[in-house]
């Protein structure tokens, strides 16, 4: 049997949330073909699709693989901030940010940037507040589909004075990654500095100030030595 394609999966999950009334197309025939789904007759001579056991296994495999990737980006995500606090910096996560980016005629584009973990120096002086954005990715072809797309990059870039990937170890090599952004190789018990990030001179602006000033940072983490106090 074929190994089913992301298109085949989309397909099955919405012909099973779905009434199943065909498409009729090209992606149809495979699963068809496939055993996956099946065809049903209704009165009046109309046709119907119905997943079959085979691609409700499929979907449920699906669902934990999907599942089983989360759980691995919420840690790696975790264990990033948990770094930024212990270095002194104060972090936020799920940000909404906006950022200008030159568009064409000399226009601005505005871009919406959601940055895995956002982070600033625990300073009350501007110039020292070093925004860093880390991205977090633990799989290959979600890292692919990230260097694909520019312009988010961009406002990654944008945003902050320093902007790093921290990738799953095994998932890509540092060379793969552009030279605007250091790299992180996240490991099963620690973090392995592969790239240092480039700094530049950068100050939040006013739209992001408002985007920290409504969200809630992190908490720190607790200090083992407090409990021996």
């Amino acid at each position: 049997m074929p190994a089913p394609t992301r298109l085949h999966l989309q397909r099955l999950r919405q012909l099973w949330r779905s009434a199943g009334w065909p498409s009729q197309d090209l992606v149809e025939v495979e699963l068809l073909a496939a055993g996956w789904v099946e065809r049903l007759q209704e009165p009046g001579g109309r046709e119907r699709l119905r997943v079959t056991d085979a691609g409700v296994g499929l979907i449920a495999d699906s669902l934990s693989r999907n599942r089983t990737a989360r759980d691995a980006h919420e840690t790696l995500v975790e264990r990033v901030a948990t770094e930024m606090q212990r270095a002194g910096r104060i972090a936020w996560r799920g940000l909404t940010l906006r950022a200008g980016l030159p568009g064409e005629e000399g226009k601005t584009l505005w871009v919406n940037a959601m940055p895995d973990v956002y982070s600033i120096r625990h300073s009350t002086v501007e110039d020292y507040l070093e925004p860093a954005i880390h991205e977090i990715k633990v799989s290959r072809a979600d890292l692919l589909g990230e260097l694909r797309r520019p312009t988010k990059s961009a406002a990654y870039r944008a945003l902050c004075g320093q902007c790093w990937f921290v990738i799953k170890a095994g998932i890509a090599t540092p060379e793969e990654i552009p030279p605007d952004y250091g790299v992180l190789i996240g490991h099963g018990s620690h973090l392995e500095l592969a790239r240092p990030a480039p700094k530049r001179a950068c100050k939040p602006d006013f739209a992001t100030w408002m985007a920290l000033a409504r969200a809630t940072p992190l908490v720190p983490p607790e200090d083992p030595q407090s409990e021996l106090a």
